[in-house]
């Protein structure tokens, strides 16, 4: 019974590893920041972390370093996909495992100065520069020839959401960064599609092809936004408009590499209209509360959930989990949206990459 004990333990400690027969993919990649991270953070000298309750509650492994209380975008995509959840990559290096990994960081950005003050985390290039050892050093010792992983690379899906710390931690907070008092509204936003779309490029000539990029969602709703600052309605509009320049510009550059980059699919995920829809109109998506954090955080609601104090009863009804993240709901519509739904990610949806 030991011996059938301990097995049992060792196929579930791999379960994360094991490719699905029935996956429609081979791999699912990730990048990004707290929106997308599942634990990187936990291993690294921060004080973004969320590997501790009530994060996590509602999800089958507990605060396992996602910023919320169950399942992010990310790992809704991967069971639609058939995919395990990607493994955060500070968990599994040395292990073989081809069905992707998740390199997201929390309170990291595009520019490689936003969260250093929070202390360590992986800025976007240093993340694409981790994918870029494990094509060229990993997979060629678990794939048999080059023809294999150009085909494993260009059928996987990649998905990624950063930018928003950007503006955040970066822009928004003249007394920590001075971003703001160096580039006007404009011409920050060139700054970081211009970043961006290099580290894009990058993935591109590593060997990816199906590549989904959202927009910032709307910043100006945020609790920790809307409780600092002064406004009309429920949210702070010059916020949103400040960063919808972002994502104006970001769809512009999508479609341009685009139609540069023979075979690319590069995919928009437009979701600043339904997040903000849903924030305006919460009970037409069967939501109670869209202003309020759920969990009990630091500074009135405007920061991280305070460390094993109770959460609201109900976060199945509310739209922002703590002072910055939304709750397993709004994911689950956001991933279902891109998933069938050429509106919310265009030009194709994911199912439509999957088809191709």
């Amino acid at each position: 019974m030991d011996k059938l004990v301990i097995t049992m333990s060792i196929l579930l400690m791999l379960l994360p590893l094991i490719k699905s027969e029935k996956a429609l993919a081979p791999a699912l990649y990730v990048f990004g920041d707290s929106l997308f991270d599942s634990g990187n953070n936990n291993m690294l000298p921060t004080l973004a972390r969320a590997n501790f309750k009530p994060y996590g509650v509602n999800f089958a492994n507990g605060a396992t370093g996602r910023f919320t209380n169950g399942r992010t975008l990310v790992d809704f995509i991967a069971e639609y996909i058939g995919l395990p959840y990607s493994p955060p990559y500070m968990s599994v290096q040395g292990l073989r495992n081809l069905v992707g990994l998740n390199y997201a960081s929390s309170s990291c950005g595009i520019l490689p100065e936003t969260g250093d003050y929070f202390g360590k985390c992986f800025h976007l290039e240093e993340q694409i520069s981790l994918f870029q050892k494990r094509v060229e050093s990993e997979l060629p010792r678990h794939l048999l020839s080059s023809k294999e992983i150009v085909n494993y690379l260009s059928q996987s899906i990649y998905m990624m959401s950063i930018g928003s710390n950007d503006y955040i931690i970066n822009y928004f907070e003249p007394q920590i960064y001075e971003s703001s008092k160096r580039f006007p509204p404009e011409a920050f936003a060139k700054l970081l599609i211009d970043n961006l779309s290099q580290q894009l490029q990058r993935l591109y000539k590593l060997g990816a092809r199906k590549i989904v990029v959202f927009e910032i969602g709307p910043l100006g709703c945020i609790p920790s936004i809307i409780r600092k600052s002064a406004h009309i309605g429920l949210c702070v509009e010059q916020i949103n408009n400040i960063t919808s320049l972002f994502n104006v510009q970001l769809s512009l550059m999508l479609n341009n590499i685009r139609s540069i980059l023979e075979g690319s699919d590069f995919i928009l995920g437009h979701s600043f209209w339904i997040s903000y829809d849903a924030i305006i109109h919460p009970a037409n998506y069967g939501l109670e509360d869209s202003s309020n954090p759920c969990c009990i955080t630091w500074k009135n609601g405007t920061s991280g959930c305070i460390p094993y104090l109770s959460a609201c009863s109900n976060p199945s009804k509310r739209y922002f989990w703590d002072g910055y993240h939304v709750t397993e709901p709004i994911y689950k519509m956001i991933a279902e949206h891109c998933f069938n739904d050429s509106k919310v990610c265009m030009p194709k949806t994911i199912q439509e990459l999957l088809e191709k």
